[in-house]
């Protein structure tokens, strides 16, 4: 390798790839579709919001990468598809996936917010599985013809902590954190790794989506001793992790604010 390959393969770990993530129309989606472009990867951006995505692929390619904006709903099993199917007809196979769309809606059980109970099941596990099945077979074909391939599945604290009044949020976390160990089996002797990331706070949009009274009070009020995580600092754990040499697979990475203690 010369001097000059050696230098660009240091800075752009990701070129020749193809990214796909989810959720990417705000925060750590938004963030890691930026990152991962930076990093040398082609980037298909996937989220509901199609105005976000436009905005988001035009600042990536003044940045000199290479973006492509689909719009779609990831509960949407068909819509998915067609999606993974755009995705390899303009980009290639997807050799990163990031799932990462997801909605967090803590509430007292004895509330019974069935409606919020199952938008996030919809969301957090139906749709992450709607996008494993169309692009698992892009990520086997990828790694088989360029020796790697990573699906990073973000789960979050919620997995092995308890918070109160997150219980669904935190059922629907710990169910993407056993999954991801279940296809890291199934699919790490087909070269593609498979890492669940579980972050504790960070500071997104997800904390708007929080109607309960409580939980909202409990979130502000862990800004006075907290600094919370930002989307880039996720980004760049993910960015790390499809950077690493194929012998190196990181299956599980907990990742918290400093002062956060549990």
């Amino acid at each position: 390798m010369t001097t000059e390959t050696s230098a660009q393969a240091s800075t752009k770990p990701l070129a020749g790839r193809v990214a796909v993530v989810t959720g990417a129309s705000s925060g750590i989606g938004e963030a890691s579709a930026e990152h991962f472009a930076s990093l040398g990867a082609k980037v298909a951006v996937l989220a509901r919001r199609a105005d976000r995505l436009d905005d988001l692929v035009a600042r990536i390619a003044k940045a000199g990468g290479t973006a492509l904006a689909v719009t779609v709903d990831v509960t949407d099993a068909a819509a998915v598809q067609a999606a993974a199917d755009r995705v390899e007809a303009e980009l290639g196979d997807a050799d990163l996936l990031f799932n990462n769309a997801g909605v967090m809606l803590p509430a007292p059980v004895e509330e019974l917010r069935t409606d919020q109970w199952q938008r996030q099941i919809d969301l957090n596990i139906s749709g992450l599985m709607n996008v494993v099945g169309a692009f698992t077979p892009q990520l086997v074909r990828a790694a088989a013809e360029r020796g790697v391939a990573d699906l990073v599945n973000n789960s979050s604290s919620a997995a092995q902590n308890l918070y109160p009044t997150f219980a669904v949020y935190a059922g629907t976390k710990a169910f993407v954190t056993h999954l991801s160990k279940h296809l890291r089996m199934e699919l790490g002797p087909k070269k593609v790794r498979v890492s669940a990331i579980e972050p504790g706070i960070v500071g997104t949009e997800l904390q708007d989506h929080v109607t309960d009274e409580g939980a909202s009070a409990w979130l502000e009020g862990s800004k006075e001793t907290i600094d919370w995580l930002r989307s880039e600092d996720i980004a760049r754990t993910v960015g790390f992790i499809a950077s690493l040499p194929l012998r190196v697979n990181l299956p599980q990475v907990f990742i918290m604010p400093t002062a956060q203690p549990s």
